[in-house]
């Protein structure tokens, strides 16, 4: 078994705690030394107290989707003889009520465009099977209650 861990660190910053007019900037620190500048959302929490440059919870939970997408994709297509010299992805998270009637990431959509080598095609129907067993294999979509739909248009 494998485990994981993150440092995150906030310090008050004088302006009010107790009165929740306190900053939610933060910092959170990963295995490998990386240091990220976090924060609440602007969409939760108003400006000032927030710091709208700063990577959210909500924007890293779609961002680690994606990503963990995308490497299986990668990953899949390297073992199968697929020459991938460009994926990108303009992944987007819809928050809302879940049933148990609390706010929720509800759906996670992945729009990834594909380049691959020479300007060859990845055809619909290969696009679609490395997809879904990139998505079958995915740590944090098997992680989640998330609804994650995979958009695949027009892959170049």
């Amino acid at each position: 078994m494998s485990t994981y861990s993150a440092k995150i660190h906030w310090t008050d910053d004088g302006e009010g705690f107790l009165s929740n007019n306190y900053s939610r900037a933060h910092y959170w620190t990963f295995d490998g030394g990386l240091t990220v500048p976090a924060s609440s959302s602007p969409n939760i929490v108003p400006l000032p107290m927030s710091e709208a440059a700063n990577v959210d919870p909500e924007e890293a939970f779609v961002a680690s989707i994606s990503s963990c997408h995308m490497l299986w994709f990668l990953s899949i297509a390297a073992k199968e003889g697929i020459s991938v010299v460009e994926y990108s992805d303009e992944a987007v998270g819809t928050m809302g009520m879940n049933k148990h009637r609390q706010l929720a990431i509800l759906r996670v959509e992945l729009n990834p465009h594909i380049t691959l080598v020479d300007g060859l095609t990845l055809s619909s129907s290969i696009a679609k099977k490395i997809h879904s067993s990139a998505h079958k294999h995915c740590f944090i979509a098997n992680s989640v209650h998330t609804e994650i739909l995979v958009n695949i248009g027009d892959e170049r």
